[in-house]
């Protein structure tokens, strides 16, 4: 209650001292003066704002085909054209204080009106330069209401009030004003760590010159030291010492001896495939266990299998080193498939090899290297001969008809053409009559 009535006490009195220094404002002809020169400085703002403003427009404006670089800088300028009016007000507006002061001797008003020139100037670029919502926010909810202490002259006693509480976690005492600091640190470092992140993906990614896995494997390490060092850069900012972490990194390597061995193995897992390069994202795999897909993600835990038919599997890192995988592309390499067919017993078996390597080498997805169609006599069956061609198709039949069902479609169209018969079962039912 006492701390209570202290702020009031405070705040009462802050107002007193506003009411005075207003009252001493309107009724001082030196004030006039200085109020006169705000106006004169921010109607000059506006006449020279207004004349350069298009000149600038036009000189900003980003032509076709244009230097990256030189387009980048010409963007910052047209985004810094909005604050051109206020910052323009602020530099007169010191002008006329430093004149002022040498002429009175004081210059309170015109300090005033330049702070809140200042204040136009940031409530503007929070409003029409910045463009990103979370930057958005940060600015609307902190650097305004910021501005808008320090245009009041109270900034300095609020944060000083702010140093003088306390809160206390265990051993560890921070003052409100540090954790506000660190909380508004912690969301731009993570923000821009986000964005750097982001940034720098893109740009790993487009080296195409590099593996798939070397890509993986640099964006993983990139993302891990943008974030690193945010962390770290956030425990300096907050005042902690930093030989905490190394307390806990011990406290964590005991941890992952004891309960994290399984996640440890598939961290270490993961790094061994994006290094060795031989599974990478794009190959379709089958493992032991059954799971097979094409790989579309790989992260430091598991890689993500996508089925024929859409569904995504995560499959743990350690699975890919412990067990047998059979991989059955490397980004677009061949692949020999098999269709299986019959045909009658009253056939002459030699004409039909020939018959179906012709039909179904013309198709267009198949083959001619490493080796043509070739129609193979696997068996004679109950009701016919068995045949089976094989071929050879760049890609994967992932769902067992994406090229079976074409080359039995080509295979049935020759067996008619030739008037070739495909048998069925035939069965013998004897009726016997009982005496």
């Amino acid at each position: 209650m006492a701390d209570q009535a202290e702020i009031v006490t405070k705040v009462f009195g802050w107002a007193s001292q506003a009411h005075d220094l207003a009252l001493e404002w309107v009724t001082s002809p030196a004030a006039w003066s200085k109020f006169a020169i705000l106006v004169g400085a921010f109607l000059l703002a506006v006449l020279i704002t207004r004349k350069a403003k298009p000149i600038l427009s036009a000189i900003l404006t980003v032509q076709p085909k244009q230097n990256r670089i030189v387009g980048l800088v010409k963007r910052a300028g047209m985004l810094a054209l909005a604050l051109m009016l206020p910052l323009l007000a602020y530099v007169l507006t010191g002008i006329g204080e430093g004149v002022t002061r040498s002429l009175f001797g004081s210059g309170a008003v015109i300090a005033f009106g330049k702070r809140f020139f200042l204040f136009l100037a940031v409530r503007t670029f929070v409003k029409d330069t910045l463009s990103d919502p979370f930057l958005k926010a940060l600015g609307r909810f902190v650097l305004v209401p910021i501005a808008a202490l320090y245009v009041l002259g109270i900034l300095d006693p609020v944060t000083a009030k702010l140093a003088e509480i306390q809160i206390n976690l265990g051993n560890i005492s921070f003052s409100l004003l540090s954790l506000i600091r660190g909380g508004i640190s912690a969301a731009l470092l993570f923000w821009l760590g986000r964005w750097s992140n982001h940034r720098t993906e893109e740009a790993i990614r487009a080296q195409a010159e590099l593996r798939p896995a070397t890509r993986e494997l640099a964006t993983k390490a990139a993302q891990v030291m943008i974030f690193g060092t945010a962390f770290l850069l956030l425990m300096s900012i907050m005042g902690i010492d930093l030989t905490a972490i190394a307390v806990l990194g011990g406290a964590l390597g005991v941890g992952i001896g004891l309960g994290l061995q399984q996640i440890a193995a598939n961290f270490v897992s993961g790094i061994i495939l994006l290094l060795e390069g031989q599974t990478t994202v794009g190959d379709y795999v089958e493992l032991d266990g059954g799971e097979k897909g094409t790989i579309v993600k790989m992260t430091a835990r598991a890689c993500v299998l996508e089925t024929f038919d859409g569904k995504w599997i995560v499959v743990p890192n350690d699975h890919f080193i412990t067990s047998r995988v059979v991989n059955y592309s490397d980004q677009g390499s061949a692949n020999r498939y098999e269709a299986l067919f019959s045909v009658s017993y009253e056939t002459d078996l030699n004409t039909v090899p020939e018959l179906i390597e012709r039909a179904v080498a013309a198709l267009p997805f198949v083959l001619k290297a490493p080796e043509g169609p070739d129609c193979e006599l696997r068996a004679f069956g109950e009701s016919g001969v068995d045949f089976a061609v094989e071929y050879w198709v760049n890609g994967i039949d992932d769902g067992k008809n994406k090229y079976g069902s074409q080359v039995l479609f080509a295979v049935w169209n020759a067996l008619k053409e030739a008037e070739i018969e495909v048998p069925y079962p035939h069965r013998v039912v004897e009726l016997r009559q009982a005496k």
